[in-house]
C-alpha cells in the first residue's frame, strides 16, 4: 500500500464527494476542496466562524458548512466559486443542519428541537415542521430520496410523520406504540420503516409506508434493551444489537428471529481467531544519527502482525461500572458488508475485538483481537473487505482470505482515530486528531507524485 503526505484538518471534518471526485476538509474556519486523484487544491473558502459540521449535496455541486455556535449555515458552489448562500437562524439557535436528497433544500433543526426549518436554494421559500423529537435518530430519508420519516413528540406521545420530499406535503401521520421512541430507519428498499424504543425497553416496531404496523419484536423484558440497529443492503435482514451482548437477526418475510449471535468470553467454535502481536525492533542508538532517527521514526516504531490463535481463545473482558451512566456493555456497533454476506459487530465490554459473522451459514467466521480498543471499523463499499483502526499508527484490514496490519509511514506520530472508504473502494481516508492522509493504490499515488513534480 501507498500513503499520501499528511494534511491538516479540524474536528475530523473530512468527506469525499458522492461522485468520488473531490475531497473536502475543514481547517478551523476554512473549507478546502481537493482533487481526489492528485490532492491538488481546487477551491478554498473562508467561513464566518469555526466550522462545526460539513456536508456535500447529493449531486456534489454544493457543500454546506454549519456553525452551530452562531446559528449560521453557509453554502458554497463548486461550479460557481463566487456564488454563496448564508442562512441565519437568529436567536432561536441551531443544533443540526443537513441536505435533503435533492441537494436543493436544507433542513435546520433549532435549539431545544422547537422546529425544523426547510430552506429552498432555488425559490428561497421557507417551510416549518413542528414538534421534532430530540432522540438518537429522529429523522431519516428513504434511499431513493422520495420520502422523509420524522419522529415527533406532542401531548406526551410519540408520532411519526412521513413527508414527500418533492413538495414537503404530509403523506402519513400516525402514533407509534412506544413510550419513548429512540430512533427510526428506512429499509434500503424504502418499503419498511423500523422504529425502536429507548434503551429502557427492548421493543422493535416495523411499519409500512402507509403507517400500518407490520410486526412487533421484543426479545425480553425488565432489562436494558436495544443499543444498535442495522439493515442489510439487500433489505432481507434487520440486525439488532442489545445490552445483553447479543445480536438478533430478523428476516424480511415473517419478521421473526432467524439467528442469534452471542459474544462469549471463551471462543471455541469459529473458523479463525486473529490475534495482534506487537514487537519493537531492536535498534542501537549509536548506530543511527539524529537525522536518521527523525526521518525513520515511523519505520522503527512498534510493529505488529496477526497470529492465528489455537482454540479455545479467551477474549479480554472489562467489567462495567454499575454506578456510571451508559455502561460499557452490549453490542454498540453493527455493519453489513456491501453484498450482505458478512456482518461485523463490536461488544463494548470486549472492546479490543471485532467479530465477523457469515450470514449465509449463520455462524461466526472470524474474530480479530487487537492490542488496543477498537475506535472504528467500516466495510469496503464494493467488496467484502473490512478496515479498522485502534487509535495507533496502523491500519488493519480483514477479508475472507486473511488479515493484515499496515504501518502508516507518516511523520510526527500520526495516529488513526477514524477512517472512511472512497465510494469506489480503491482508497481510504485515514483521520487523526488534527491531520489526515490517504491510503492509495499505486496508480493513484503515481498521479499524485507526478503532479508534485510538475509544480516544483
Amino acid at each position: 500500500m501507498n500513503f499520501s503526505e499528511v494534511f491538516k484538518q479540524s474536528n475530523q471534518l473530512c468527506k469525499v464527494s458522492p461522485d468520488g471526485k473531490y475531497l473536502a476538509t475543514c481547517v478551523q474556519y476554512r473549507l478546502v476542496i481537493r482533487d481526489v486523484n492528485t490532492l491538488q487544491i481546487l477551491n478554498l473558502y473562508t467561513c464566518l466562524d469555526q466550522i462545526s459540521h460539513m456536508e456535500w449535496s447529493s449531486d456534489s455541486l454544493f457543500i454546506l458548512c454549519a456553525m452551530y455556535k452562531r446559528g449560521l449555515v453557509q453554502v458554497w458552489s463548486l461550479e460557481q466559486p463566487d456564488w454563496h448562500c448564508k442562512i441565519d437562524e437568529g436567536s432561536i439557535g441551531l443544533v443540526s443542519s443537513r441536505w435533503s436528497p435533492d441537494g436543493r433544500h436544507i433542513l435546520n433543526t433549532t435549539e431545544f428541537h422547537l422546529r425544523i426549518t426547510v430552506w429552498s436554494l432555488c425559490t428561497k421559500a421557507v417551510s416549518y415542521i413542528k414538534y421534532p423529537k430530540a432522540c438518537q435518530k429522529g429523522l431519516d430519508f428513504s434511499r431513493d430520496g422520495c420520502y422523509m420519516a420524522l419522529a415527533e413528540r406532542r401531548d406526551c406521545k410519540d408520532y411519526v410523520s412521513i413527508f414527500v420530499c418533492d413538495d414537503w406535503h404530509l403523506l402519513r401521520h400516525f402514533e407509534t406504540e412506544t413510550q419513548d421512541l429512540s430512533g427510526l430507519e428506512w429499509s434500503p428498499n424504502g418499503c419498511v420503516l423500523a422504529v425502536w424504543e429507548s434503551c429502557l425497553e427492548y421493543k422493535m416496531l416495523l411499519y409500512s409506508l402507509d403507517g400500518r404496523l407490520l410486526s412487533t419484536y421484543s426479545a425480553y423484558e425488565w432489562s436494558l434493551g436495544i443499543k444498535s440497529v442495522s439493515w442489510s443492503p439487500s433489505s432481507q435482514f434487520l440486525a439488532i444489537g442489545s445490552f445483553d451482548e447479543k445480536v438478533r437477526i430478523l428476516n424480511h418475510i415473517t419478521w421473526k428471529k432467524i439467528a442469534q449471535f452471542e459474544h462469549p468470553a471463551i471462543i471455541d467454535n469459529t473458523k479463525t481467531v486473529y490475534k495482534e502481536i506487537e514487537k519493537r525492533p531492536a535498534v542501537s542508538s549509536d548506530e543511527m544519527s539524529l537525522h536518521d532517527i527523525t526521518v525513520a521514526s515511523s519505520l522503527f516504531s512498534t510493529q505488529s502482525k496477526y497470529d492465528i490463535s489455537p482454540l479455545p481463545v479467551q477474549i479480554p473482558v472489562v467489567k462495567p461500572d454499575p454506578d456510571r451512566a451508559n455502561p460499557k456493555i452490549g453490542v454498540s456497533a453493527l455493519a453489513f458488508s456491501s453484498d450482505s454476506r458478512y456482518i461485523a459487530t463490536k461488544n463494548d465490554n470486549m472492546a479490543t475485538a471485532v467479530w465477523v459473522w457469515d450470514m449465509q451459514k449463520l455462524r461466526l467466521e472470524a474474530v480479530l483481537e487487537q492490542t488496543s480498543t477498537i475506535r472504528c471499523f467500516q466495510w469496503d463499499p464494493r467488496r467484502p473487505r473490512l478496515a479498522l483502526c485502534t487509535g495507533n499508527s496502523k491500519l488493519y484490514l480483514w477479508s475472507p482470505g486473511g488479515c493484515v496490519s499496515v504501518q502508516v509511514p507518516a511523520e510526527g506520530g500520526f495516529q488513526v482515530h477514524s477512517l472512511n472508504w472512497h465510494c469506489s473502494g480503491d482508497s481510504l481516508i485515514l483521520i487523526g486528531k488534527d491531520q489526515l492522509c490517504l491510503c492509495l493504490p499505486k496508480n493513484r499515488i503515481l498521479k499524485f507524485y507526478q503532479y508534485i513534480y510538475q509544480h516544483n
